[in-house]
C-alpha cells in the first residue's frame, strides 16, 4: 500500500485537540456542568472550539433524563447549529452506549455523513460500577442501574460489527477516529488495513484508564505508541485520551511524543485535583497550555483537515 505523507512542516508542529463534549459514561449526578440538553451541548461545543478544539466529538442525550440517545433526531437538534456557528470538524460517535446494538449506534453517522466518526476497534469489558462508591444518591433511577449493570457488561465490537460500520459509511467519505482501548485493538485495525477496508492516514485514538482496557501508566502509553509505530509506520496519526484524573498527564505525554490529544467531559469531569471542570473549554484551555508550553502549536480546524485528509465540511449532510 502506498505511503501517506503530510506536507513538510515549516514551523512548530501542529497538535490537534479533540474535545469530547458529553459522551455516554458520566451521568447527570456526577457533575452539574455535564451538557445534557441541545442548548447546553451547542454552547459547550462552541466554547470548546473557541478555546482551541479543532475537532468536536459529539454524543446526544435525552434532555429530560440525561440518558444517551442515539437517534438521528436527537443529533439533529444540535448538529446544524454547531456547524453554522463554527468551522470545527464535527465527529459523530458510532459507539453510542455499550448497551446499544450496532445498527442503532451507526445511524447518526450514516444519516449525517460527517467528516469524522468514531469507531471502536474491539470488544471489551466496560466497567463503570466502581463509580457507585462515590455517590450516595442519584438524580435519576436509571443512573444507578446503568453503573451497576456494567459488572456484567461486554461492550460488543466484533469483526462483523466493525465491518458493518465501515461498509455503512464507506461511500460517504467519512474518516474514522479509531478508538483503541487495548493493544489487541491495534492488531484488529492492522487486520482491516491489510484487507484494504480502512485507508491511511489512520486516526488512532488510544484510550487509557477505563476499567477493562489498558491502564494509564506511562509504560502503557509508550507501549501503545511503540506498537502503533511497528504496525502502521507513517500511515497513522496518533492521539490519546486519559480517563478521569489521568486526562492531562497522558495528554502531556502524547504531545511530547509527537501525538495529538483529546479532552472533554466525556472522558473526565475534572480540571485539576478535586476541581470539577465548569465546561469543556476549561479542559481545552489546560491542554492548550501544555501543548504551547512544549513549544508546539495547536492545529486550526482546517489544519486538522489537512493532517487527517478529511473531505471538508461542505461534503457532509449536516
Amino acid at each position: 500500500m502506498a505511503e501517506t505523507k503530510t506536507p513538510a512542516a515549516t514551523g512548530p508542529r501542529k497538535v490537534v485537540i479533540t474535545c469530547a463534549v458529553t459522551g455516554a459514561i458520566h451521568t447527570p449526578t456526577m457533575s452539574p456542568h455535564l451538557p445534557i440538553t441541545p442548548d447546553e451541548i451547542v454552547a459547550d461545543a462552541l466554547a470548546a472550539a473557541e478555546a482551541g478544539a479543532a475537532i468536536l466529538h459529539l454524543h446526544a442525550r435525552n434532555p429530560e433524563t440525561g440518558q444517551p440517545d442515539q437517534t438521528p433526531e436527537a443529533f439533529g437538534r444540535f448538529l446544524p447549529r454547531i456547524k453554522q456557528a463554527t468551522n470545527a470538524v464535527i465527529n459523530i460517535t458510532s459507539g453510542g452506549s455499550p448497551y446499544m446494538k450496532v445498527e442503532e449506534r451507526v445511524l447518526p453517522a450514516a444519516t449525517f455523513k460527517p467528516e469524522v466518526a468514531s469507531l471502536n476497534m474491539g470488544s471489551m469489558n466496560f466497567g463503570l460500577f466502581h463509580l457507585l462508591d462515590k455517590y450516595k444518591e442519584f438524580k435519576f433511577d436509571w443512573e444507578r442501574t446503568h453503573l451497576e449493570n456494567t459488572r456484567d457488561l461486554v461492550f460488543r465490537n466484533t469483526f462483523k460489527d466493525i465491518e458493518y460500520i465501515l461498509q455503512t459509511c464507506y461511500d460517504n467519505g467519512t474518516r474514522f477516529e479509531f478508538e483503541c482501548y487495548d493493544i489487541g485493538h491495534l492488531y484488529n485495525l492492522a487486520h482491516f488495513l491489510e484487507r484494504g477496508l480502512v485507508k491511511p492516514p489512520l486516526f488512532v485514538q488510544s484510550v487509557f484508564g477505563l476499567l477493562g482496557g489498558i491502564g494509564p501508566h506511562p509504560e502503557d502509553v509508550m507501549h501503545m505508541k511503540r506498537t502503533c509505530d511497528r504496525l502502521f509506520g507513517d500511515q497513522y496519526r496518533w492521539s490519546v485520551l486519559g480517563a478521569g484524573r489521568h486526562q492531562l498527564p497522558i495528554a502531556g505525554m502524547s504531545a511530547s511524543m509527537g501525538g495529538n490529544v483529546r479532552v472533554g467531559l466525556e472522558d473526565s469531569l475534572w480540571a485539576g485535583r478535586g476541581k470539577l471542570a465548569t465546561s469543556n473549554a476549561d479542559q481545552v484551555k489546560l491542554a492548550r497550555k501544555i501543548i504551547e508550553g512544549l513549544g508546539l502549536e495547536i492545529a486550526t480546524p482546517d489544519e486538522a483537515r489537512q493532517i487527517l485528509q478529511l473531505k471538508g465540511a461542505d461534503k457532509t449532510n449536516i
